[in-house]
């Protein structure tokens, strides 16, 4: 099933399937395929989620994403998706369907490939949908909104994607580690204590652009030499608990015999502590200042993006560890240092999140691979779970 959702994508030589594409419809297709053949009911909302029900709510939620990055691996997002199917797959052969409802969904805006947003599909299903993400525009132009006509959607109805807070009881995901953590104590599945919160600043340094011939080394007002210590200052921010990340940078005027003038780079900062992610924003902000006022530069940090941490249920933990522990496993818990659907889905209901060993830890990459021993352990751990599901 891996095999064949990565056999469809928008590139041939990689993996490419965008929110909305013509190859995310086919992956939609499919989808829905595998959930009727389980005997669910399926449906596509508004937003092109795929979506597919059994009993009455409130229901249990299981779900992942079936969209892709750029020149992805095969198993980011969708295993869990195909997890999810299997594992009803095998209740319903088992005659062993639960007592309570189910939902299984595909969302299709979770990596933020195609448009400038994240989690927007998820967000919708928790009723948060930003009105504004309909006018984010694609690399071509083209809006969110526009995407979704074309999809054979109507973008005035995707209030109609949320569910209300009585009929979610719970949400679980299974994900790909994207980490080395599970590897490195040579075990296969996690369960996840929290998905780390993020913050994203966009520092510019201001200099003065001059001849690299005729301006003394002394005289300079380099704005790449002070974001280049900007840059280390912030590789020394990071620590065991918070990592800091220096993505892109970009200097002008951009030629090789200018000094450069202006210079803006991006630091992203994760760390399982709402708190400590401040105090060292707040640290790199000063630290930032020294170096430019040291340098005879001007330096603005402003914040572009904040997730605050989101805890997963206590109860559910326990109840996945206890899933993983009955299939012969040994639950290890860890915080995701990635973002998920969870983070959306966390304010409609509690969630739990069980990770995939992979390897070296290699995501968002075609070398990206769980083996098939690890993830049948995994669906097997959903199956316990779902059988002794216990509302929070």
């Amino acid at each position: 099933m891996l095999f064949e959702l990565a056999a469809i994508s928008a590139e041939p030589e990689r993996l490419v399937r965008l929110y909305l594409s013509p190859e995310y419809r086919r992956a939609a297709d499919l989808v829905s395929l595998w959930m009727r053949e389980t005997g669910l009911e399926v449906f596509e909302d508004a937003l092109g989620n795929v979506r597919g029900r059994m009993g009455a709510a409130p229901r249990l939620l299981i779900a992942s994403h079936i969209e892709t990055v750029i020149d992805a691996g095969r198993y980011d997002g969708t295993m869990g998706v195909v997890a999810a199917i299997l594992a009803y797959d095998t209740l319903v052969r088992a005659n062993a369907k639960p007592a309570f409802g189910i939902e299984l969904i595909a969302f299709g805006d979770e990596e933020a490939s195609r448009f400038p947003t994240t989690l927007s599909t998820s967000a919708a299903l928790a009723g948060h949908f930003e009105p504004k993400t309909l006018a984010l525009k694609d690399s071509a132009g083209v809006t969110y909104a526009e995407a979704l006509r074309a999809y054979g959607k109507n973008p005035d109805e995707v209030a109609s994607v949320a569910l209300k807070p009585h009929e979610a009881s719970a949400y679980v995901e299974l994900h790909i580690e994207q980490g080395p953590v599970l590897e490195a104590k040579n075990e296969p599945l996690g369960v996840v204590t929290a998905m780390i919160g993020q913050t994203r600043l966009m520092i510019e340094v201001k200099g003065e652009a001059g001849h690299a011939g005729t301006v003394p080394m002394n005289l300079r007002r380099d704005a790449l030499a002070g974001a280049a210590e900007m840059t280390i200052a912030a590789e020394k921010t990071g620590h065991e608990g918070l990592v800091a990340t220096v993505g892109t940078i970009e200097a002008r005027p951009g030629a090789v015999n200018i000094i450069p003038g202006l210079v803006r780079f991006t630091l992203d900062l994760r760390t399982a502590s709402d708190e400590a992610r401040k105090k060292a924003i707040a640290a790199y902000r000063h630290e930032c200042e020294k170096i430019a006022a040291k340098r005879k530069l001007d330096v603005a940090v402003t914040v572009t993006h904040e997730i605050p941490t989101t805890p997963c249920d206590a109860r559910l933990q326990d109840q996945l560890a206890a899933a993983i522990e009955a299939v012969g496993g040994k639950p290890i818990r860890l915080p995701s240092g990635a973002a998920h659907d969870g983070m959306s889905m966390a304010k409609l209901c509690p969630i739990a999140m069980l990770f995939v060993r992979c390897k070296r830890g290699v995501s968002h990459n075609p070398a990206e691979y769980a083996s098939p021993g690890d993830m049948g352990l995994a669906i097997a751990a959903l199956v316990r779970f779902i059988e002794r599901f216990e509302k929070p």
